[in-house]
């Protein structure tokens, strides 16, 4: 985990001189992430990430206002693009604040590997968690315009049932800054409707 790490802290120290910049913060009455609420409170998202060449990488985290340690993440990325498709690997780290989420520790971290393409309205997307504690958990989008539909197995069910359930269906608008989802997850026999901002 820790070649992980310090490869990716190296890239982004290297695009610092090399790449472009850009930094975000989104603000959401919710974090709502493929049908599952993580943290059951505000979430103050921030971004930044430098692009140089074809690679780009990125950190992203969430923080739950409320101080909930379920609802804070702190993420890397690295991804570039082959032709139409882009192709991401994300490491997952949740930060408990308990003295026992060891940033060094591979099993505190979820590896992701994903694909998306955007073909004129429809864009799909597809990825697989390949270590951590959610390794194996599959999860497939399609989306058309407004309109996404996911599925998951494994950790996006909230069970060890490797059979896909629908997880997510919803839909989107948004003006300016402002955005608006509802979101209804079958597998959880719940819904969200989540408002955000983006600076």
């Amino acid at each position: 985990m820790k070649t992980i790490t310090y490869l990716i802290i190296s890239l982004a120290l290297s695009s610092l001189a090399l790449g472009q910049a850009s930094i975000g913060v989104d603000v959401f009455n919710r974090y709502v992430w493929r049908g599952t609420d993580f943290g059951n409170s505000a979430s103050v998202q921030p971004s930044m990430e430098y692009a140089f060449g074809a690679v780009t990488v990125g950190a992203w985290g969430a923080w739950s206002t409320s101080g909930a340690p379920g609802g804070n993440e702190n993420d890397l990325y690295l991804s570039t693009s082959v032709g139409p498709v882009g192709l991401t690997v994300t490491d997952y780290f949740f930060p408990a604040y308990a003295g026992s989420d060891d940033i060094f520790t591979l099993d505190n971290h979820v590896i992701e590997l994903s694909a998306g393409m955007d073909l004129g309205p429809v864009a799909t997307l597809v990825a697989y968690n390949v270590s951590g504690d959610d390794d194996n958990s599959a999860y497939v989008e399609l989306g058309y315009g407004p309109v996404t539909l996911g599925m998951g197995n494994g950790f996006y069910t909230l069970s060890d049932d490797p059979d896909f359930g629908v997880v997510s269906l919803g839909i989107s608008t948004s003006r300016d800054i402002y955005s608006v989802s509802y979101i209804l997850n079958p597998e959880q026999e719940t819904s969200f409707l989540v408002f955000g901002i983006s600076l």
